[in-house]
């Protein structure tokens, strides 16, 4: 045990934030499962509770096993990664389990595991666009030789999650903009990727509206025309009961377990786990989850500051922009001030290959970071050698 704390490095803020969050999980995870319980398992309440603590225990230990490897070896695997992410993506448009019209999700035989093949291509896609960033810096500004080879996987990527997760889809697309923002692409050729995801969007929704097929697209249309109406009847019902939770929770909330909207409200236990918090932490303990994320982001702008190399900086910086953004966008899903989407709460949410890819993103940025800090040691000591000297 003293081997593996001694063998523990990266930066400490964020390694307590993962404990955090996960505690957060645990509770939050274990009072909004009561219902289904119930329903599923005859009122054996602890079965979420011991499952989600699994998810959690695997998950802290891919984050220890990824932050050992050298994070220069993420730029081999980045290649991998996104070529196996395509015919993942495209096999799973065709043949995936199907929920509320959408194919997002993958069956393994035998183990009848199931898994989203979209945190996979995330994850590969944001390893490959950091990539390409810190290798292309020296012609960034060429479109031909620098902007086409980082935008045109990222439109590939984007194209195929769409169709079944249009939520995720923009998250990731404004995510690797961002990113490229920072990594010097000009602007001009950044509201190019703006124009293309819109006509991207108009083009969804047109061939939806030819063929007659109004599955998904018929799905974004309601929320967001819900969003913006004016009338009362016209707010969508979990909208509604989250709006209610809120409102009970107050600044205090009303204590761990007390939860009444857990047994009205859709999901409370994934897409609308933000609120049980607010209702049983309140205003205060909505914040510290809020302040972690926001705090992850912080110390992983540190690690890019201090990264005395291009991938290592873009990879730290662009995996915790996403997790942040997606974290930002759940909450404010819940609040009611974006349209609702499948969003989960990154760490937090109930579920398997969200938390694991989580992890996964996580141990890479912690890799970066003991890195860094172990760059920084040499620097020291070299420092401390001539001032000896």
């Amino acid at each position: 045990m003293n081997n593996i704390l001694q063998r523990t490095k990266g930066d400490k803020v964020i390694w307590t934030i993962v404990f955090f969050l996960s505690a957060v999980s645990l509770l939050a995870v274990y009072s909004s499962t009561g219902s289904l319980a119930y329903r599923v398992y005859s009122g054996h309440t602890e079965y979420y509770l011991f499952k989600q603590l699994s998810v959690l225990l695997l998950g802290v230990v891919i984050i220890y096993f990824a932050h050992r490897v050298n994070y220069t070896i993420y730029s081999r695997v980045a290649q991998i990664g996104f070529l196996l992410s395509i015919p993942l993506l495209i096999y799973t448009l065709a043949f995936g389990s199907n929920l509320n019209d959408a194919s997002r999700w993958i069956r393994l035989p035998v183990i009848n595991l199931t898994f989203q093949t979209s945190d996979i291509a995330k994850l590969a896609l944001f390893m490959y666009v950091s990539r390409q960033l810190s290798r292309k810096q020296q012609v960034i500004t060429d479109f031909r030789k620098g902007f086409l080879p980082i935008i045109v996987p990222v439109g590939i990527i984007c194209a195929l999650i769409m169709p079944a997760n249009m939520s995720t889809a923009l998250l990731l697309g404004a995510s690797c903009m961002l990113l490229c923002f920072i990594g010097r692409v000009p602007l001009k050729y950044l509201l190019s990727m703006v124009a293309g995801a819109l006509l991207l969007v108009i083009l969804m929704f047109a061939i939806a509206a030819f063929t007659g097929d109004k599955g998904r697209t018929n799905v974004w249309k309601t929320r967001i025309e819900s969003f913006f109406s004016k009338a009362d009847e016209d707010v969508p019902y979990q909208v509604q009961q989250s709006m209610i939770a809120i409102a009970g929770g107050g600044t205090l909330g009303k204590g761990p377990g007390n939860s009444t909207a857990r047994n009205f409200l859709p999901h409370p236990y994934s897409d609308f786990i933000y609120a049980i918090i607010l209702e049983e932490y309140g205003i205060f303990g909505a914040f510290l989850v809020l302040a972690a994320y926001l705090l992850l982001l912080l110390r992983s702008i540190s690690i890019f500051k201090n990264c005395p190399y291009a991938f290592g900086a873009f990879l730290a910086l662009g995996l915790s922009v996403t997790l942040v953004i997606q974290a930002l966008m759940h909450m404010a899903v819940n609040v009611h001030l974006l349209p609702v989407t499948g969003l989960t709460l990154p760490l937090v949410s109930m579920g398997g290959s969200s938390v694991i890819f989580t992890s996964l993103a996580i141990g890479i940025i912690l890799s970066v970071s003991r890195h860094v800090e172990e760059a920084e040691g040499k620097k020291q000591e070299v420092t401390n050698t001539a001032a000896a000297a």
